[in-house]
């Protein structure tokens, strides 16, 4: 099982680090992969760009809890977390939820549950740059909702 985590402020190419999770496991059955976006609008209002900060250490630390956690609960035969930092434009990608298993089910469950833990359980601090000037990304009610339900031992 490997599990690579990677905070940076480069882009990634979806399709290599897909084909890396695979690559020398014919025990793999399922990919399943999350790509999120920079999006042009927020609580109704326009972003021109957003500037994600994180405490270097402390952040891909949470990061690793969360992928143990995931590999705890279900039998995985890889994981990847990239997320991005520094300032980034609507429609870059932001961050990439990758998990390789031998069973689709597996593989579908471990990738929310590990999307679901990010947006509430990583140290990233999100400012947008807009229309009305800058702003701080609160946290989202739906967002707690989502990671609760894993808390809670109830899958979606």
């Amino acid at each position: 099982m490997t599990t690579r985590i990677l905070v940076q402020p480069d882009p990634f190419d979806t399709a290599a680090e897909q084909a890396e999770l695979c690559r020398g496991n014919p025990s793999v059955g399922a990919l399943v992969t999350f790509v999120g976006l920079v999006r042009d609008l927020n609580d109704g209002k326009r972003v021109h760009r957003m500037t994600l900060e994180h405490y270097p250490g402390m952040t891909e630390k949470a990061l690793r809890e969360i992928a143990d956690a995931a590999t705890c609960r279900w039998s995985l035969e890889g994981l990847t977390l990239i997320h991005r930092v520094g300032p980034l434009e609507p429609q870059d990608p932001i961050v990439f939820v990758g998990v390789v298993s031998q069973h689709r089910g597996e593989a579908f469950r471990a990738c929310e549950f590990l999307i679901d833990a990010l947006k509430t359980g990583a140290p990233f601090w999100k400012k947008e740059q807009g229309e009305d000037g800058e702003r701080w990304v609160e946290a989202r009610a739906s967002d707690d909702a989502a990671a609760g339900r894993w808390r809670e031992g109830v899958e979606p």
